[in-house]
């Protein structure tokens, strides 16, 4: 009989505060909270565009949308994302398929939890 184990993959999601106060401070709640709510939007867009990019094998496009994740999740202080992000560009860059589609997962997993956790903050952290 054969026995299978379940993985569940329970990461953290590292918010950096810094780069949410300096939004705050330079822009206003409100204006800080245009931003926020243009960057999750795009991140989600975004992030659903890679996975038909990954399918149909468009591996250059993938690192290009890749690597704008990086630079908008970094302005809004979703660590997290921007370092996975990052290993999803480069791995479509080495066109490695194996690693690129483990990395791909795990940037879906880590950009649910990283969006909810942005919407969830009720107030700036500081």
């Amino acid at each position: 009989m054969a026995y299978f184990a379940t993985l569940n993959h329970e990461e953290q999601v590292r918010l950096d505060p810094d780069s949410l106060e300096s939004l705050y401070s330079e822009l206003g709640p409100a204006g800080a909270e245009n931003v926020v709510c243009r960057a999750m939007e795009e991140l989600a867009l975004r992030l659903a565009d890679l996975a038909a990019l990954h399918r149909t094998g468009r591996l250059q496009e993938l690192a290009h949308v890749a690597r704008s994740l990086i630079a908008i999740s970094s302005q809004v202080g979703l660590a997290s994302f921007a370092r996975v992000s990052r290993d999803v560009a480069d791995c479509a860059e080495s066109g490695d398929q194996i690693a690129l589609g483990a990395t791909l997962c795990r940037l879906e997993r880590i950009g649910d939890r990283s969006l909810t956790a942005v919407w969830d903050l009720q107030d700036p952290p500081f």
